[in-house]
């Protein structure tokens, strides 16, 4: 069975690590090719874009693919419209691995907001020392709000570098621990912080440590998904889960059905 596995996540990773070694698959990981230097993938990667959803299930097609699985990003909108229109279109199969989101818990300060011009104006005229937690793209908006200091993480370097008198940058790749983030807040002297939701536990380590430290969060909310693909479980329809163990049991039921049918 061959499996296009869409990525950029986690999960995208340890998905390819859990099926790498299969003899019944055949695994590639599809990136878009946005960092410089990915980190080694145990599968065959194929870097770049497809061309929109027709690319996509021209792709399909070609490559005699059986099974596509979307891991990406919850904020990669596009990616995940196109995947919904693709494989139908090549009679593919689709699985959707959607990591849930965070919900706000006892103690958190949250502020939502539906973008990131959003949570420009939520950071107010006060000056502020705020936490970018966001990709290097969606940064640049925040130059309308010069007169906050900034503290910017990103997996590579911001270049050109933000046009505001006040910005530190760090590089880093997660998971971050909840102990560390706390310590980072405190150095950096952070008021605030602005992040995406998510989802999952590398990353919500900020999310923690700001609860522990009385701080406010202003998040971006998700972008609105493809609708709901039946539950997992059933024969080839397409599906949802929302862990990597949820992915490869899906696959275990596709592969045992598939070989029943002598497919």
């Amino acid at each position: 069975m061959r499996v296009l596995i869409l990525g950029g996540t986690m999960e995208a990773r340890q998905l390819a690590e859990r099926l790498a070694r299969r003899a019944d698959l055949a695994v590639t990981l599809s990136l878009a090719g946005r960092t410089a230097a990915p980190a080694r993938q145990p599968v065959p990667v194929r870097l770049g874009g497809f061309g929109g959803a027709q690319g996509l299930a021209d792709y399909l097609c070609r490559e005699k693919i059986d099974v596509l699985i979307d891991a990406t990003h919850p904020y990669a909108a596009a990616i995940s419209r196109n995947a919904a229109i693709a494989a139908p279109q090549a009679r593919v199969v689709l699985l959707a691995l959607r990591r849930p989101a965070w919900t706000p818990m006892a103690g958190d300060r949250w502020v939502e907001v539906d973008d990131v011009a959003g949570a420009v104006r939520a950071l107010g005229d006060v000056p502020r020392g705020v936490f970018l937690a966001l990709g290097r793209k969606e940064i640049e908006p925040f130059e309308e709000a010069p007169q906050h200091r900034y503290l910017v993480r990103s997996v590579e370097p911001i270049m050109p570098p933000l046009m505001v008198p006040q910005a530190v940058y760090i590089t880093g790749r997660g998971p971050f621990a909840e102990a560390d983030e706390r310590a980072l807040l405190i150095a950096h002297r952070i008021d605030v912080i602005v992040a995406k939701n998510s989802g999952g536990p590398a990353s919500y380590g900020k999310i923690a440590a700001a609860r522990a430290l009385g701080l406010p969060v202003i998040m971006l909310r998700r972008p609105p998904q493809p609708p709901p693909y039946p539950q997992a479980g059933e024969g080839r329809e397409g599906a949802a889960v929302e862990t990597v163990d949820g992915a490869v049991a899906w696959l275990d039921h596709a592969c045992a059905l598939a070989a029943s049918r002598g497919v």
